[in-house]
């Protein structure tokens, strides 16, 4: 029997519509964090409480939260309760709770903020998808985060973790677990994690595998394999996404791998996972000023490298903004940390609070650039311009772009 909630549950979900409403109206927020915190304010259990009658997945990472989330609420199917704007702390988890009564919910958690999130959620399912520098002012030594992860699923019987195999610091992070789905998926960037988790020796990396000389190494026991096809334990899959990049497809294939626990057909998640054209304005395209624009979100220099590898190897204009603000992370120093050298051929429009910075950065990466100070000075486009940018500046261009 489901439990009744307490009269300050129903008062503090309450408020959390209204200030959210509110919000969206007054002063056009998103409505998702600030009413989440009014109602936590109010009732300091109320995570707990709205998700104790619903099955929950939990998703984290540095990377590729908000898309397999949303893969994971789409190949779900029905009606799914989701923070789907990416705000992935408690107050938006709570927003997002309170917005739905949906039995089911899929929550994007901060790397950080797992420890507490699981606990209060008791999740089915746990996805597990990469670790690696961020925002370097705060979240520079993800070797902290994949203790801290390490710590809650020691022993964890709570839920079925789904882990990258290819990804050292998530291995360290979940080899302890009860119940773990390794998934071998493609991840290039491993410059985050080049000493050994255990014993601090080199790592070695190998085509398909990875190993330290204590003996710790890839899991063997993989469940999803993605590689000429997938295979999702033992079931054959044609993916065939409309989402750009081969990052994209890892994250369908721990999407899937995270549906298979939950009773979902697997081919009928898949059709709805391929049928995904956009994620909260990623990959979208959008018109502004008379030109055709394809946003595409990177925030650090793992996402960097892996959208600069969905770009077409030709001489097209590419247009990158960079911002410091407080979302962002103060320090833009990661630039020098992004393969921008892969842009030569190409030259780059620098927009942003630091397109000095960034232009700094391609001058020595020998690509050409053009410092946008006045966007009325722009040349006249006819084919999609591809904007590559970090997240206030992509919500920048999100908010002064129109749809197509």
């Amino acid at each position: 029997m489901s439990p009744t909630p307490s009269l300050r549950d129903a008062l503090a979900t309450r408020a959390v519509r209204v200030v959210n409403f509110l919000s969206r109206v007054t002063i056009g927020g998103s409505g998702t964090v600030i009413g989440g915190r009014v109602g936590l304010a109010m009732a300091p259990r109320l995570l707990e409480d709205l998700a104790a009658t619903r099955s929950v997945v939990l998703v984290s990472g540095t990377n590729g939260k908000t898309t397999t989330t949303a893969m994971i609420a789409a190949g779900w199917g029905d009606d799914v309760a989701t923070n789907e704007t990416g705000s992935n702390m408690p107050p938006g988890h709570v927003a997002a709770l309170a917005s739905s009564r949906s039995s089911q919910a899929v929550l994007e958690v901060d790397e950080s903020w797992m420890a507490k999130v699981a606990p209060a959620t008791k999740p089915l399912v746990i996805v597990l998808l990469n670790l690696s520098r961020d925002q370097l002012d705060r979240a520079n030594e993800v070797r902290q985060i994949s203790e801290r992860w390490r710590a809650l699923l020691s022993g964890y019987e709570g839920a079925t973790v789904v882990a990258n195999a290819n990804d050292p610091l998530v291995v360290y992070a979940a080899e302890l677990a009860t119940n773990v789905a390794w998934c071998d998926v493609p991840t290039p960037w491993n410059t985050d994690a080049v000493s050994c988790p255990r014993c601090t020796l080199p790592l070695r990396f190998a085509t398909g595998s990875w190993w330290s000389e204590c003996g710790f190494s890839k899991p063997l026991n993989i469940a999803t394999t993605l590689s000429d096809e997938l295979i999702v334990r033992g079931t054959p899959l044609c993916l065939d996404l409309r989402l750009p990049g081969a990052f994209n497809e890892a994250n369908a294939a721990m999407a899937l791998t995270a549906l298979t626990y939950l009773n979902v057909d697997l081919h009928e998640a898949l059709v709805r996972v391929n049928a995904l054209e956009s994620v909260a304005g990623r990959f979208s395209l959008r018109r502004w000023r008379g030109h055709q624009l394809r946003l595409l979100l990177a925030k650090n220099p793992a996402g960097f490298a892996a959208m600069l590898n969905t770009l077409e190897d030709d001489d097209s204009d590419i247009w990158v903004a960079i911002n410091a603000r407080i979302a962002d992370g103060r320090d833009p120093s990661w630039l020098y940390d992004v393969p921008f050298e892969k842009l030569r051929g190409h030259c780059v429009y620098c927009f942003g609070d630091r397109r000095l910075d960034l232009a700094t950065r391609l001058d020595y990466a020998g690509v050409d650039y053009v410092v946008v100070r006045d966007e009325a000075s722009l040349p006249t486009s006819t084919g999609v311009i591809d904007v590559l940018s970090n997240y206030t500046a992509f919500q920048d261009w999100r908010e002064k772009s129109g749809p197509c």
